[in-house]
């Protein structure tokens, strides 16, 4: 959405009482660090990363980061060009798609690797089990007669096109062994899941979330033809289809503690005014029983990235990603926190504040327990960014 060069960034709403306390980690799209804010906004930790461009950044439950990143020796260097001709090899391909990545790296508190999975493939996302076991998703090529039957998405004349991308999610070991494999292309039928009209034929799913429930279902999102999935862990079979008309592009679908599946549907191509809101639905009656939507609806849009993460008290924290805004909300759809991204990176090319997705950690937390977390450890980097107390001014777009 569009937004003024002169709007306060940086911490502008707060409602110590109805907030829910803790650090909230972000990776700001096209730079080199991911960085943990305090309730204030302010910059009190940083994991910097000079080889790699961090896409997604998590907390893990042993308090370590897990970054999600394309190593600088595969990032484009230069813009997308509309109609440019795809590399016929994947790895090449991918390094155009949105989301693309080349490790899964887990660094201690001073940054120091401690594990990490290389592929040039993967992308998006990934979830790390309470067994140590890590689920992943890569691209891969389809069969053509596949390709050929998948409905919808941009027809070009050209005759020689690349194989078209599909999506499998497989899971890993500790040392890297694969133990389990589900292929996203087979679950979908070409018919009935469509790519978007609107969209291009090189990707059919382009798969954007993971999330895992105890029972070891897997929970997913997929961007270009508009739906989400839970895959039984045991039979491999796809359990649940939901989606458009409902979702629109949606991202983060996650499991919540009843048993329902929250999502941020991001809404773009929707019919009329594109707008975005979080749902919260059943799985067993499609029904939506929670969503926030803005009053009026422009106020709240992100055509693509976005998340949200469903806080223990029973607040949202919402990564209203393309504009690199995060809001907190109550189940009463009152906003009780607001930070804008002041940090501005290069991504292709041009300035860019967005935020693929953010998460709240409580100070408890592993990662924060016991540990002095002080904003004037980093008091140049706040100044920079304009980043200062509440009712702080902030710095404009262009520094």
């Amino acid at each position: 959405m569009g937004y003024s060069a002169y709007r306060r960034t940086g911490l502008t709403h707060h409602h110590p009482q109805r907030s829910f306390k803790g650090y909230t980690v972000i990776a700001p799209q096209g730079g080199d660090s991911a960085y943990a804010l305090d309730m204030g906004g302010r910059i009190v930790h940083r994991w910097r990363f000079p080889d790699l461009r961090p896409f997604y950044a998590r907390i893990l439950a042993n308090g370590n980061l897990a970054i999600l990143g394309v190593e600088t020796k595969f990032a484009p260097s230069g813009p997308r060009l509309p109609g440019a001709e795809l590399p016929a090899d994947l790895k090449e391909r991918v390094r155009g798609f949105g989301g693309n990545a080349s490790v899964l790296r887990e660094v201690d508190w001073n940054g120091e690797t401690v594990w990490e999975h290389n592929n040039e493939t993967i992308h998006h996302d990934f979830v790390r089990l309470p067994n140590g076991n890590t689920v992943i998703v890569e691209w891969v090529d389809i069969p053509k007669e596949i390709e050929r039957q998948v409905r919808g998405g941009q027809r070009t004349r050209t005759r020689k096109r690349p194989p078209m991308a599909g999506d499998e999610i497989y899971e890993i070991d500790p040392v890297g062994k694969e133990v389990w494999r589900a292929k996203v292309w087979e679950l979908h039928d070409p018919r009935l899941d469509p790519i978007c009209p609107l969209e291009p034929r090189n990707e059919w799913s382009h798969l954007n979330a993971l999330d895992v429930n105890a029972d070891g279902d897997v929970l997913f999102s997929c961007r270009n033809n508009s739906r989400v999935g839970i895959i039984n862990r045991t039979s491999g079979e796809l359990t649940w289809s939901y989606g458009q008309p409902e979702t629109f592009h949606q991202h983060n679908a996650t499991w919540l503690e009843n048993g329902n599946v929250q999502i941020f549907d991001n809404g773009m191509h929707r019919l009329g005014m594109p707008r975005s809101r979080i749902i919260e639905g059943n799985p067993a009656t499609n029904e939506i029983v929670w969503e926030y939507t803005a009053s009026p609806d422009i106020q709240f849009f992100s055509g693509h990235i976005s998340g949200a993460q469903r806080l223990s008290n029973g607040n949202t924290l919402v990564c209203e990603g393309a504009p690199g805004r995060l809001f907190e909300t109550t189940k009463d759809r009152e906003i009780v926190w607001e930070w804008l991204n002041p940090i501005v990176e290069t991504v292709r090319g041009d300035p860019s504040t967005s935020i693929f997705r953010a998460h709240r950690y409580g100070p408890d937390h592993p990662a924060f327990a016991d540990r002095a977390l002080e904003p004037r450890r980093y008091m140049e980097l706040n100044r920079l960014h304009g980043l200062g107390g509440p009712g702080f001014r902030g710095s404009r777009f262009g520094g």
